[in-house]
């Protein structure tokens, strides 16, 4: 008998996810990876995604204050297995050592036009259309 798939991660995922995170967070708080861009850039970790298997933890970043965030990414995929090794001793419970992958977060670029779109306008006078909609029916 096979269990259902589901594209939902487990608790244990997410639990684990965020011990990744706060481990990767020390480690750059620290400055223990001797990089001048990793070491003047203050970096925001806002999730880490595991793998369901929990080898591979797939970090979401934002450099804040850099316009390219590419090159930041970068830098830091350049040192990962560097970041792995100094995780150890912070992760010492689990039994594999998860790979670490930096993606660019862009949840905060999608909200920023979400916002944006909300504050439009033309969505403004559709909102007011509304409200003059539930006054008539109020009257009613």
């Amino acid at each position: 008998m096979t269990r259902p798939t589901s594209s939902a991660p487990s608790q244990r995922m997410l639990r684990v996810g965020e011990q990744v995170r706060a481990a990767i967070t020390q480690v750059l708080q620290r400055g223990e990876v001797r990089d001048d861009l990793i070491e003047r850039t203050v970096i925001s970790i806002s999730e880490v995604r595991m793998s369901p298997d929990l080898k591979i933890a797939t970090a979401y970043v934002t450099p804040l204050g850099v316009a390219d965030h590419d090159i930041v990414i970068d830098t830091l995929n350049r040192h990962s297995k560097y970041i792995r090794g100094r995780l150890g001793p912070l992760l010492r419970q689990m039994k594999y050592m998860p790979e670490v992958r930096f993606r660019d977060d862009t949840s905060f670029d999608n909200y920023k036009k979400i916002d944006a779109l909300l504050r439009s306008p033309e969505v403004q006078r559709d909102l007011n259309d509304g409200d003059a909609d539930t006054d008539t029916d109020k009257n009613r």
